[in-house]
């Protein structure tokens, strides 16, 4: 027998959007904030999906758009919206740290509305965005049925706002990267072609990040992270770039190899092997053996700073939290405090921004992550590790003017930069495509843009970005 969720329909008719002027930035630009409606065949609205495009003024049907999204799956996309994206941004210290209550919202002078007008979707599930049922909903929450649904989204916008001859961008992070990819990939099939592709916090193939059973890839790959992050904290000494370079070399060399004996690596082998990886880490070597040399993410941020009664974010390792002194000897932080020091300030000042400034009123709840109430369907992929890194190449073989911009954070243990490099490294795209990526790295976490000198650089490693992306005037 249904639940009363899963017997609730929704009446998702034809609504029109909220269109709104502004000034900010220093800039003059139009806010359009409403539903997409996904029908069937018959014309019945399936879905709706949320999103808030602006658009520079005087409108130019040429001028560049951006399509962007976050991750998840399961999130909004008002982390890029209010981060980074967006002609305002919500203010937090300097370093990203969280700012006492109540929250301010601010301009962004570092708004990529400058280059390009921008339109930032909210998939099924997430934010406003719902299905008419339950199972509806559900035909979204996939690998497959969230492309089939964003694709569809472009689609439907660039045809209601004459938008087809301008050059076309997607922006994903995190998840929103293995969209993006899979996406560049859908759309191209369908004779729709990207000027250029920007990954923020990439994860394409998930077998360089499941610390599952029989696979060792993520344990190298994560290494250089967790030097960055030991240094960070003063539990290793040193240059940073010179202890990271040591950190690469030794991940995919002697530490490879080691994991790669299995069993078999014994003596003074093992010796060196745990010695060296203690060293890089600042874990101790006691430790190091019990976990068979093999560390996984949750549990390095428990047991880097244990002695000093603190845990380290896992989206962004700078920042450190308190867990409850009760749980002291569990093996995961209860908590993720740079996830923690987000939440509150995005979610109050995004509400509150879209009914006050956009003039966009619901009394629905805005789901962040908690609106997905099914298990994501990986397809055939949910028995080994999801990878579209081939959609990727696939999308750049096929398109050779795409361009692809890729951004990672130093301090990012959710989607570390070795592992996105690796990943690159892996397309087996030829030569003269693999100078179509542009690769850059940043001193903060996996939002690397709450920290104001990355918000900077990103900005402007963006505006180039798009310069080379562009067909030559």
């Amino acid at each position: 027998m249904a639940s009363m969720a899963e017997a609730l329909e929704l009446d998702l008719s034809e609504k029109r959007p909220v269109v709104t002027t502004h000034h900010a930035a220093g800039l003059d630009y139009e806010a359009e904030t409403g539903f997409m409606p996904l029908a069937d065949e018959s014309g019945q609205v399936q879905a709706e999906i949320f999103y808030t495009a602006y658009t520079l003024k005087p409108r130019d049907p040429k001028r560049p758009i951006i399509f962007t999204f976050n991750g998840g799956p399961g999130s909004p996309s008002l982390w890029l919206h209010l981060g980074a994206l967006g002609p305002m941004r919500v203010k937090m210290m300097p370093d990203g740290g969280q700012p006492a209550p109540p929250y301010e919202l601010v301009e962004n002078p570092e708004t990529w509305l400058r280059d390009a007008d921008l339109v930032f979707i909210d998939p099924v599930g997430t934010g406003w965005s719902r299905g008419r049922t339950l199972e509806k909903s559900a035909e979204h929450w996939g690998l497959q049925g969230d492309l089939d649904g964003v694709a569809e989204f472009i689609r439907l916008y660039l045809g209601r706002a004459r938008r087809w001859r301008s050059p076309l961008y997607i922006a994903g992070e995190s998840y929103g990267t293995t969209r993006g990819a899979g996406l560049a990939g859908k759309l191209v099939e369908r004779g729709i072609t990207l000027n250029g592709l920007i990954l923020v916090s990439s994860i394409l193939n998930f077998q360089t990040a499941r610390f599952s059973k029989g696979n060792d890839l993520p344990y190298p790959l994560f290494l250089p992270t967790y030097t960055a992050t030991a240094h960070y904290h003063g539990a290793i000494g040193g240059d940073l770039q010179t202890v990271l370079a040591e950190s690469r070399e030794f991940a995919l060399g002697a530490y490879w190899t080691a994991l790669a004996k299995g069993d078999g690596l014994q003596g003074e082998d093992r010796a060196a092997v745990r010695s060296r990886l203690s060293a890089l880490t600042g874990l101790s070597e006691d430790y190091l053996e019990q976990c068979d040399l093999r560390p996984v993410i949750h549990n390095f941020c428990k047991e880097l700073l244990r002695s000093k009664g603190k845990t380290v974010g896992r989206l962004d390792s700078r920042f450190t939290g308190i867990d409850a002194a009760e749980h002291g000897m569990i093996d995961r932080a209860e908590h993720d405090p740079s996830m923690s020091l987000l939440m509150g300030p995005y979610r109050t000042l995004y509400c509150a921004y879209a009914g006050e400034q956009l003039k966009f009123h619901t009394d629905r709840d805005y789901e962040i992550f908690g609106g997905i109430k099914k298990p994501w369907n990986w397809g055939s992929a949910a028995d080994g590790h999801p990878d579209v890194s081939e959609a990727l190449r696939k999308a750049v073989a096929r398109n050779p003017y795409m361009k692809v911009f890729v951004a990672s954070g130093l301090y990012d243990l959710a989607t570390p930069f070795f592992a996105t490099e690796f990943t690159l490294s892996h397309l087996g795209l030829p030569q003269e495509l693999k100078a179509n990526f542009t690769v850059k790295e940043y001193e903060a976490g996996h939002m690397m843009y709450i920290h104001e000198p990355s918000l900077s650089q990103l900005a402007e490693d963006i505006r180039e970005f798009m310069k080379l992306s562009l067909p030559s005037a």
